[in-house]
């Protein structure tokens, strides 16, 4: 025991968060708030067992959600004891790999097995199933699969509970024939080691009470995030007489794509008798009207267990609402707030990745690198970069490059020794890969070379309707008739992704062009250079971040983009419970920001190429009126300025138009020897600096 470490740490407490780390007796919930110190709190209730209460640091056992989290904890706890050294402290599948290699033996598990991840799991699918599926409906097999994995589902389970997850009767056939396969390589995918852990202590008591006897303290971070099957372990873990406690918040429950269920912390004081709840409501990260704002969103969701945050900070700035009437007006002014004051952190947050793409070329244009998390550049993702290959195969048929990408994708039965022939043979028709596939029978027999022959008709076709199509609606037919759509529409579907939501947002960034083959050069050379190097450089940061990937984060200035139905919350959203999780999810949002919190919203959004009049978000009208500065800068000539930043008769986003270059946006404005300079980025791609008193500028609308 450490009586003089004890008060050194415990002083550093609040009264609730002091209470967590003294309580004893049944289990413990404690509801963590947003920016409420909850690490903190885990790590000195550990530090507290071992140095004041003498607890056995092997007898400690911390389970929490990602690699990150767990390395910060054993961080903070070794800086608080010497003897953190022996407490395990594990992601939740690294706790069941553990168990498995030591035990997995009583239940057939080598303890040599590696643990396969998801190519390995598709391309094992893929053997067991051969050609009866496609690309798309693995992927969908193998997602359902994950699914009855993390709901504790094994392939011998009720077949009426396995038939609840697909319409498609075939599934516990699938299950059965994959799992057979898996278990002869001897290994394991993800899924099996919280499966086969549970079925392990359900199975042999021996391993059961062994565990129980070993792991007298169990606590577990994160709750909201488990699933089905994890909760089962945990209850077959966990002895009547050990100390377990469990911290989360309901409120902060996002991952139910992923198979958290926020039931799992609702119902936890059902599930284990005698439970404890300790609420942690203090806040130190926001200011009071931020925390208010949050507070009052999410008090509209029904199945929440409650708490009400409070602050010592200071009030703050009202939460200012804009309104716009399109995106590019929305992008620019989220700029304009970042040049006003590059030093204030700044984040962008967005429902989903495409968003993303609009923020990327204004911040390209404008010179401000960022900082984009969780996702790769919108034209870096791999369906943008297959249409771009099929674009540029259209315009260079010796693009060997994009040639190799999209020759067998979607698959299309090109192999690649015919690949390789085809790319020799191109060399004899100057490099032209489409001639050589036309004319695949000088290298090629019977299917193969019909399949040749077919892509080179494919790539053909398109590119007779590029002269007399807009270039949105030509990409559209592109992504379409290529059936990359499809590809990505059933991978969505499986995998729970929006990447025919970025194949959409391709079509929409091509709206600025006209048609015809010049039209298209032009738009593809644009994408070569619209994304400036990003990084740390431009004052503290600028974030682009989904909502999703924010968890854990915070922000001086946060802007929450795109507050528009269908859009935020997501059109796939609309029973009860989804609208709930929604919720929860702008309330992660709105609770990363410490100082000013700006959301903003879209009169039009694009819908391949096509402005969609949208309404803003539900979400809007939750926040109390009185924490609000409402703004509208929708199609005004006003749009993009920045409240408190004097500009000329030309503030950058008014929409203008000139007789030489078409229609356009102000980017920037400024003053030079007494005169106005704007500098004008127009939907042709070109950005010409101008002075409007001497040029025939004139603002869209006053024609």
């Amino acid at each position: 025991m450490n009586e003089t470490r004890a008060p050194m740490y415990l002083a550093a407490l609040n009264e609730q968060q002091r209470a967590a780390v003294l309580h004893s007796g049944g289990p413990l919930l404690i509801l963590a708030g947003a920016g409420s110190g909850k690490t903190r709190v885990v790590t000195t209730r550990i530090a507290y067992a071992l140095d004041d209460l003498g607890a056995d640091p092997a007898s400690i056992l911390a389970v929490t959600f990602t690699n990150k989290a767990a390395a910060e904890m054993r961080e903070r706890l070794a800086a608080l004891t010497p003897r953190a050294h022996d407490v395990l402290i594990k992601t939740f599948h690294a706790f069941g790999a553990w168990v498995l290699r030591r035990f997995g033996g009583e239940i057939g598990i080598d303890r040599g097995f590696l643990v396969y991840d998801e190519s390995d799991s598709l391309s094992l699918l893929k053997a067991e199933l051969g050609n009866a599926c496609g690309p798309a409906q693995i992927r969908g097999w193998l997602s359902l699969i994950s699914r009855a994995k993390d709901l504790g589902l094994g392939p011998d389970a009720d077949e009426r509970e396995l038939r609840k997850l697909s319409y498609d009767r075939r599934f516990p056939e699938i299950y059965a024939r994959y799992e057979e396969r898996l278990r002869a390589t001897g290994n394991l995918d993800f899924g099996d080691l919280i499966l086969h852990a549970l079925r392990l202590l359900k199975e042999s008591q021996t391993t059961r009470d062994r565990l129980r006897r070993k792991f007298a303290h169990v606590l577990v971070d994160e709750y909201q995030d488990s699933n089905t099957a994890q909760f089962e372990l945990l209850k077959e873990l966990v002895a009547p007489s050990a100390s377990l406690v469990v911290v989360g918040d309901d409120d902060q429950s996002i991952y139910g794509f992923r198979g958290a269920e926020v039931e799992n912390i609702l119902t936890f004081p059902d599930s284990f008798s005698g439970t404890e709840i300790i609420r942690l409501e203090e806040n130190y990260r926001s200011t009071r009207t931020i925390l208010a704002a949050a507070s009052a969103v999410v008090a509209h969701n029904s199945r929440r267990m409650g708490k009400t945050l409070i602050t010592k900070n200071e009030a703050g700035n009202p939460v200012h609402i804009v309104l716009f009437g399109d995106y590019t007006e929305e992008a620019l002014y989220a700029a304009r707030l970042v040049e006003r004051n590059p030093q204030t952190e700044t984040a962008i947050l967005y429902r989903t990745n495409y968003q993303s793409r609009i923020f990327e070329e204004v911040f390209g244009r404008l010179g401000i690198p960022y900082l984009l998390v969780g996702s790769v550049r919108f034209y870096e993702r791999e369906e943008v970069k297959d249409t771009l290959a099929y674009l540029s195969l259209m315009t260079n048929p010796r693009d060997e490059v994009a040639a190799r990408r999209i020759i067998n994708k979607p698959t299309r039965g090109i192999g690649e020794k015919t690949e390789e022939k085809a790319m020799t043979a191109a060399a004899t028709h100057g490099g032209d890969v489409l001639a050589a596939c036309r004319d695949a029978n000088a290298f090629a027999s019977g299917k193969t070379a019909g399949r040749l022959r077919d892509f080179a008709g494919l790539i053909d076709g398109l590119h007779t309707l590029l002269a007399g199509s807009p270039l949105t609606h030509f990409i559209h037919e592109v992504i379409r008739k290529t059936e990359l759509l499809d590809l990505y529409t059933g991978r969505d579907e499986a995998e729970g992704t929006s990447r025919a939501k970025n194949l959409e947002e391709l079509v929409n960034a091509a709206a600025p062009y006209g048609q015809g083959e010049e039209a298209l050069r032009e738009f593809l050379e644009n994408t070569l250079l619209s994304t400036p190097e990003y990084g740390e450089a431009y004052g503290g940061r600028v974030t682009l971040i989904t909502l999703h990937n924010t968890k854990g984060l915070e922000f001086e200035r946060v802007i929450i983009s795109g507050l528009e139905e269908g859009v935020f919350p997501s059109e796939r959203k609309d029973g009860d419970g989804d609208i709930e999780e929604e919720r929860r999810l702008f309330y992660v949002g709105l609770t990363r920001a410490k100082r000013e919190l700006v959301l903003t919203a879209c009169r039009n959004r694009l819908l391949y190429g096509q402005p969609i009049r949208s309404a803003p978000s539900r979400f809007l009208d939750e926040i109390p009126p009185e924490l609000v500065v409402k703004e509208d800068l929708g199609g005004g000539s006003s749009a993009g300025a920045v409240p408190g930043r004097a500009s000329g008769a030309w503030p950058p986003g008014t929409r203008v138009y000139s007789y030489e270059y078409g229609q356009g946006y102000v980017e920037t404005s400024e003053t030079k020897d007494g005169h106005e300079v704007v500098t004008v980025h127009f939907e042709t791609g070109r950005t010409i600096k101008i002075l409007p008193k001497y040029h025939d500028l004139i603002k869209a609308g006053d024609e």
